[in-house]
């Protein structure tokens, strides 16, 4: 079988969107030829991208795509048949359209259940690959997640085409042979470009197979994001090992320099000691947003005053003028950070706090000073809920937000927090008030840590409770897939802290206490409903995620649990209920007694046993006697699994129940008695969750 190669080559493309554009790029090529049914059986695609091309090697394509039978449906029998059997001019202009050549008595009549139709069947020839190919090309270039395209001329200084860079040169080659195709312009040749620096001339492509050992040797062009990235990692780690370090490598850092290299070359450089007096977060930020360098830091884990830095270049000095050139570069950077900071500890975090009047916090909500006092205020009630420190709650909840008034922050917001703490204990605050300050916006994303402390996460609920009521009190609540002020992460943050660091506390008591330090702010209307809502269906989102189903979650929260720390435990249960043989028949039985009672809700849940006129009943009633407390019991004790589990013997008087006796009787005691009992049973079964929900 063959092999296909497709390469554009263009001008620098968008780092942080090469790993996206080359993966997209080669899997709407692939996509497209395999609906042509180009694709040999075993067909496998190589994603190549580099800063300045994108490609793909696609294995076992088909010359010509292999011919196929097909049914094409015409028009009804009774339009395109005359009376004679004869073909109506409706019927030939429709053939005609469709290519269709053939004698009409060779049509197959096919009744579809509303009429009698003329369906052709034959086969449809396959076509050349430079016909299908033109296709997918386009599908591959004209769907990509494109941040934002440009226009640009061409050649003849008339014509305008989009992409998201300029393109220079088009490779397709179909084993060693051209494909006549084109693309924005370019025709299909074996011609491209190699390294900027490390090569001159165009570099021809001698065969598909051959691109990427070719690429490497002669282009000088590792065109393998995968393999690039690999380099880049395995020589830092090992550079790093070698200086007794380990080096911090985000992941995006390692994906957006592997991005910006063709041909990645390592390279160790340092700074001066001296700057290791500012807080090492901020020269990690700086090295690594200004200049995508990766820090080290020791077995202790305190930063080192060393780095590596990736190039393009093979220096033939060894590198030590681009290391030297990189010492100067960051030492004015590092300068900077070291002047920020010295600044700022020039005034203390207390003496700005009036400046946050000065600061919008949202035209609606007013300004930060005033949000500060929101959050403080919600702080108190929360630490009271937690067993925290009320005094220090406030306080950190008082100077939380001022670092935003920093140099440092002003520069790098991401070290919000992180500032706030150094300049807090820096004032000689209490340790627990500056560890608040910096782990009050945590978690910041998904899967980050939880504050450490009671203080810490009493400050950490005030803020996001501030944020999620004051909002959705002004209706900005998430749309579709806009929430322009993270607000399901607050939620989710928010769910996190009380699961996970088990805090006994009412969602309802903590959404009452962020509404009642909001009611006095102009505009802001009652939103709780909505927003015990949104904390609902987050949790919905959090316990599909971690693998529960969706009819056991329906299950629990139908029941709308305020304690959140419990959920866990209910879906728990009611896993284990699910497992028991009289599962499915309590369930199902739930649903009949709920379906009942939707139409009529008894006025008391008083069962009168001399009413009773039925073995069935008095069974019924007797068991539930027996259940009722236990239940009761289990469920105050949070043992719930146990509570589902001690369900199972009423499978057999509810059974009988209804196999034996008619609720819905003429006799109005009678019928209000029995739904007496049913509404008993129903409050029983379904403390733990709504058993309905599980029923098939």
């Amino acid at each position: 079988m063959t092999s296909l190669l497709v390469e554009l080559q263009t001008e620098e493309l968008p780092p942080k969107a090469l790993k996206k554009l080359s993966e997209a790029f080669a899997q709407n090529l692939t996509k497209s030829l395999a609906s042509q049914h180009f694709l040999a059986d075993g067909s496998r695609t190589t994603v190549y991208g580099s800063p300045r091309r994108l490609a793909a090697l696609v294995t076992n394509v088909l010359a010509k795509s292999p011919d196929e039978a097909f049914k094409q449906k015409l028009v009804p029998v009774k339009v395109g048949l005359d009376a004679e059997g004869n073909a109506t001019p409706a019927l030939l202009k429709k053939m005609k359209a469709l290519g269709i050549d053939a004698d009409v008595k060779s049509l197959k009549q096919v009744d579809d259940g509303k009429n009698v139709q003329l369906f052709y069947e034959g086969i449809r020839p396959g076509v050349e690959l430079a016909h299908g190919l033109q296709t997918a090309l386009e599908a591959a270039a004209f769907n990509l997640p494109i941040p934002k395209v440009m226009h640009y001329q061409l050649a003849d200084g008339e014509t305008t085409v989009s992409f998201v860079r300029p393109a220079k040169h088009l490779v397709v080659l179909y084993g060693e042979d051209v494909v006549p195709v084109s693309l924005l312009g370019l025709k299909a040749d074996r011609l491209t470009s190699g390294h900027r620096f490390h090569t001159h001339e165009l570099i021809a492509i001698k065969s598909a197979d051959g691109y990427e050992e070719q690429m490497m040797t002669e282009a000088k062009v590792m065109p393998s994001f995968a393999k690039r990235r690999e380099k880049i990692v395995h020589d830092v780690v090992e550079g790093a090992r070698a200086i007794h370090g380990e080096a911090i490598m985000p992941e995006d850092l390692i994906d957006e320099v592997t991005a910006l290299t063709e041909w990645p070359v390592i390279y160790e450089s340092s700074f001066e000691e001296e700057f290791l007096k500012v807080p090492q977060e901020c020269l990690i930020l700086t090295m690594q947003q200004n200049q995508k360098y990766f820090a080290v830091q020791d077995e202790k884990g305190r930063l080192m005053n060393r780095f590596f830095l990736v190039s393009q270049l093979k220096a033939k000095d060894g590198g030590d003028a681009i290391s030297a050139g990189n010492a100067r570069v960051v030492r004015a950077r590092l300068a900077d950070a070291k002047f920020f900071y010295d600044q700022d500890k020039l005034q203390t975090l207390e003496s700005r706090i009036p400046l946050l009047k000065n600061v919008v916090y949202h035209n609606k909500l007013g300004t930060q000073a005033e949000r500060v006092e929101r959050v403080k205020a919600i702080a108190a009630k929360v630490a009271d809920l937690i067993g925290a420190n009320r005094d220090q709650a406030v306080r950190a909840a008082q100077l939380a937000k001022v670092d935003l008034l920093t140099l440092m922050v002003g520069e790098f917001p991401e070290l919000q927090g992180i500032m706030g703490e150094y300049y807090a204990l820096h004032d000689g605050e209490d340790e627990e008030v500056a560890l608040a300050i910096r782990e009050h916006y945590q978690p910041r994303f998904a899967g980050d840590a939880l504050p450490s402390t009671p203080v810490s996460l009493a400050v950490a609920l005030a803020d996001k409770l501030e944020t999620l009521s004051g909002l959705f009190g002004i209706g900005q609540m998430p749309t579709g897939d806009k929430d322009p002020f993270a607000l399901r992460r607050h939620a989710l943050g928010v769910l996190r802290m009380l699961i996970e660091k088990n805090l006994n506390v009412a969602i309802t008591d903590l959404v009452n206490i962020g509404y009642e330090a909001m009611k006095e702010v102009a505009n802001v209307r009652d939103a709780r409903d909505e927003l015990l809502a949104f904390f609902e269906d987050r949790l919905r989102v959090m316990f599909k995620d971690k693998g529960y189903s969706a009819q056991e979650v329906d299950a629990v929260l139908a029941t709308h649990p305020t304690m959140v720390l419990d959920v866990p435990a209910r879906l728990q249960a009611v896993r284990a209920f699910a497992q028991l043989p009289e599962a499915e028949a309590l369930a199902a039985a739930n649903k009949r007694i709920g379906n009942i009672l939707k139409k009529t809700v008894p006025e008391t849940d008083v069962v009168d046993v001399a009413l009773f006129d039925s073995e069935a009943e008095k069974a019924l009633y007797e068991a539930l006697c027996v259940a009722e407390p236990k239940a009761k019991a289990h469920y105050e004790a949070g043992h719930y699994t146990d509570l589902l589990k001690g369900l199972a013997p009423m499978k057999a008087p509810v059974d009988c129940f209804f196999e034996d006796v008619m609720v819905n009787v003429e006799d109005a005691r009678v019928r209000a008695n029995r739904l007496a009992l049913l509404w008993r049973l129903h409050r029983t079964m379904n403390m733990v969750a709504e058993l309905s929900r599980l029923a098939k």
